[in-house]
């Protein structure tokens, strides 16, 4: 899969991304706002695992972040089960050297169609932590609304943190 988003693509993973993906990612910035299953540090090893899972995984719903041909960043989404089956959590992350340029925020806004239109949801939500104002920032750019804040909802770098619901909806008709 491939997306062209104006500043960048999205993509398919590739095998040949490891030497970017550890470059890009490993950095402790990155990690301290992202979930735990998210390593720090990121090693080769965490990189080959990370791709070697995302081009096994059906659905596709995890994607590199490309710029001129190198993997510069993540994003993805978890379609939920059951009564939630028309949700979906979004995630990403970026390389230090681009943040500021509105590559997540073009990233977002075409990953939040995709999803919408391949897999008829209604709702793609993110839980960033309340003191991470720069992705709370692209969130809303892509025209997602801040819902409610989830008090003391995460524990990370050995600390309770409040997290901000973060949504986008499908207006739809009510029944």
């Amino acid at each position: 899969m491939e997306l062209n988003c104006g500043k960048c693509k999205v993509r398919s993973w590739h095998p040949h991304d490891v030497e970017s993906v550890v470059r890009h990612a490993n950095n402790r910035k990155i990690w301290l706002n992202l979930r735990d299953h998210f390593p720090h540090p990121y090693t080769r090893a965490d990189a080959e695992n990370w791709i070697k899972g995302a081009l096994s995984a059906r659905p596709e719903t995890s994607f590199a972040i490309d710029i001129s041909g190198e993997a510069v960043g993540g994003i993805g989404f978890k379609i939920k089960t059951d009564v939630e089956r028309h949700s979906a959590e979004v995630g990403y992350w970026l390389g230090e050297d681009f943040w500021g340029r509105g590559i997540c925020t073009e990233a977002l806004k075409t990953i939040t169609s995709y999803a919408i239109e391949t897999y008829h949801l209604n709702r793609i939500f993110a839980l960033p932590f309340s003191e991470n104002l720069g992705s709370i920032r692209i969130l809303e750019k892509a025209g997602y609304k801040r819902e409610c804040i989830m008090r003391q909802s995460a524990f990370k770098n050995g600390r309770f943190v409040d997290q901000i619901v973060c949504a986008f909806v499908v207006e739809r008709e009510s029944c």
